[in-house]
């Protein structure tokens, strides 16, 4: 009986703690190092105030730059009767919260009792980061990445496992976990991307950051490799005004105070009031700057996902067929990606996608006074992913008196192409191996070979539509490396596609090749450099030595990025006179959006030997 309660009394011991700091209930980790606990007699000055809680900084900070002063108190009720300017003491139970389990914990403390205000009417000063603080790590994103987020394999740790020390100096996360629960500033403000449905947006302050590119926004690239830690979501303001939704990439901001707080996986900033546009940035793209020649010496090469294109409504295809006349300069030759059926996404078993085929290009005719041709293939029905029901595919559309199939024989949806001696295709167009597993419930590419005018040899296309990257863990989330969504489909997708392309080049070293489309990769990343490696093919963004940061064809949280790529063989290499992203997209606001994706247009010699 005395053993017994010696034990419950050294287990009371362990469960309640006296007097700590808000440093030292934080500590130097992601996790605190009391988590489950009941502190007592914690003392706080009061910064802000959310429907659900208030935020405490200590009165007696440390001089460790790796503890946050500051924390959560979670409690729909304890700021009833308390203001902003308030120093109060209370204690409350530590505990790690997330609302999934890729997520990383935020701190705070619950159950707050015997609540005591101290004083009132205290000064509140946000501290500027930056200035007070030091500045957000730019590449890095914590220690657990091995020096790469994109680094295979994925998900081999968990913040929430290995509870590293915090480097703020180092690492992204890091830095923002120092802060967390601080009642920041953020100067000099760039919005970097569209809100989304809850009208949050993705932000960046005048501190330094990589990969700014002309318009505003941050670009991901491989060197060091960067995907930008150093922004902030502004989340719901606390004062219930309500954010903007008209925002876009490029807008200056007024300067934002808010907390620094973890949820739905990212760090956020919770502003105390709107965000407020100051600036807006331009929403017009630029057109393409050159033309076709109207011959092989200079055909004019488009690329588009237009994301779920169906006959319906005719608003989208008038929409993407305004930019094909206007911002592409009807390309002699266009790769379309995500073409839906007639029926689109209603699974009725039609695979036929004439009817939508049919109206973009009479949409383009009565924006440009330009009739195109159109070829594709009927999938299999449900078997190349998307939209449930709509049967999405690649397409080609061309202008019949630049460009023409060269000796057109089509194959069907389960015909497996081959490359003949020439070389030449068995089926012009065809698909490559599409009974392959690589093509499980994905898109297969589509091949053909074109004769330009003027040209004594035929150029070859591969129109590809890889695996998208659903799956994914986020960036800031617990799993280090994130997971790379559907990567092993895409490495498997990208041997298949090289294979061929590289039995064309092994023909005939100087065949005029091109590789474009919706490869849903980066670059830098293993399935682009497995294709790059095994078919020889240079992206044109290096053949035209385009600046990394203007790099882009996609806007995704924080990053503009390039999942879109043309690829050409050597001879087409050295014979490109221009390659350039229209950012007809990136650049618009909600409203003017018509494709997740930017199209490119690429202006080639191909008239071989």
């Amino acid at each position: 009986m005395f053993a017994t309660s010696l034990v419950l009394a050294a287990i009371g011991s362990v469960l309640s703690v006296e007097a700590l700091t808000i440093a030292e209930i934080n500590g130097n980790k992601f996790l605190s190092p009391y988590s489950g606990q009941t502190v007592t007699n914690v003392t706080g000055l009061i910064t802000a105030k959310s429907s659900a809680g208030i935020f405490l900084r200590s009165t007696t900070p440390d001089d460790d730059p790796r503890t946050s002063e500051s924390i959560y108190v979670y409690s729909s009720t304890v700021g009833t009767n308390l203001t902003v300017g308030d120093i109060i003491s209370l204690d409350g139970k530590v505990s790690e919260y997330r609302s999934t389990a890729t997520y990383l914990y935020l701190t705070e403390l619950g159950s707050p009792k015997n609540v005591k205000v101290l004083s009132s009417g205290n000064a509140v000063t946000p501290l500027v980061i930056g200035e007070d603080t030091g500045l957000p790590p730019t590449s890095q994103y914590t220690s657990l990445d091995g020096g790469d987020i994109f680094a295979v394999p994925n998900g081999v740790a968990n913040i929430s496992s290995v509870n590293p020390v915090l480097d703020p100096t180092s690492y992204g996360l890091d830095f923002w976990e120092s802060l967390s629960g601080e009642l920041v500033t953020i100067k000099n403000v760039t919005i970097i991307a569209r809100p989304n449905s809850y009208r949050e947006s993705w932000i960046a302050g005048g501190w330094p950051a990589s990969g700014r590119n002309a318009h505003g926004g941050l670009t991901m690239s491989a060197k060091d490799p960067d995907a930008n830690p150093e922004t902030l979501m502004v989340g719901t303001p606390l004062d219930g005004t309500k954010n903007p939704t008209t925002s876009k990439m490029g807008d200056k901001a007024a300067d934002v105070m808010g907390i620094v707080y973890q949820q739905f996986g990212f760090y956020y900033i919770l502003p105390v009031t709107a965000l407020t546009v100051t600036a807006p940035a331009s929403a017009a793209a630029p057109p393409v700057s050159f033309t076709s020649k109207g011959n092989c010496k200079g055909v004019t090469i488009g690329d588009y996902n237009v994301e779920n294109m169906a006959p319906t409504p005719l608003s989208h295809i008038n929409a993407v067929a305004s930019h094909v006349a206007n911002a592409l300069k009807t390309p002699d030759l266009m790769f379309i990606q995500e073409i839906q059926d007639n029926t689109g996404p209603t699974d009725d078993g039609v695979v036929d996608a004439n009817k939508t085929l049919t109206a973009l290009v009479a949409a383009i005719k009565t924006a440009s006074n330009v009739t195109y041709s159109f070829v594709d293939i009927d999938p299999v029905n449900d078997l190349d992913g998307g939209q449930p029901g709509g049967n999405i595919r690649q397409a080609y559309i061309y202008r019949p008196e630049v460009v023409s199939l060269y000796n057109p024989n089509p194959g069907s949806s389960t015909d497996a192409n081959e490359v003949l001696p020439g070389p030449a295709l068995k089926f012009n167009p065809g698909r490559i191996d599409p009974a392959n597993s690589a093509w499980t419930v994905s898109r297969k590419p589509l091949v053909a070979a074109w004769k330009a005018k003027g040209a004594k040899k035929p150029f070859f296309t591969v129109n590809v539509h890889w695996s998208s990257k659903g799956g994914g863990t986020s960036y800031e989330g617990d799993v280090r490396p994130p997971v790379n969504g559907a990567l092993d489909a895409r490495q498997a997708q990208a041997e298949v596609t090289s294979d061929f392309i590289a039995q064309i080049l092994a023909e005939d070293p100087s065949a005029r090749v091109i590789a474009s489309g919706d490869f849903n990769e980066f670059s830098f990343v293993q399935p682009i450099e497995t294709f790059t490696a095994k078919t020889g093919l240079t992206d044109l963004d290096e053949v035209v030595g385009r600046p990394i940061e203007e790099r882009y064809t996609y806007l995704f949280d924080m990053n503009t990025q390039a999942l879109d790529h043309m690829f050409v063989s050597p001879a087409l290499a050295a014979n490109t006179k221009g390659y350039e992203h229209i950012h007809v997209n990136s650049w618009a606001a909600p409203k003017g959006v018509v494709s997740d994706h930017d199209p490119s247009v690429a202006l080639l010699n191909v008239c071989g030997c």
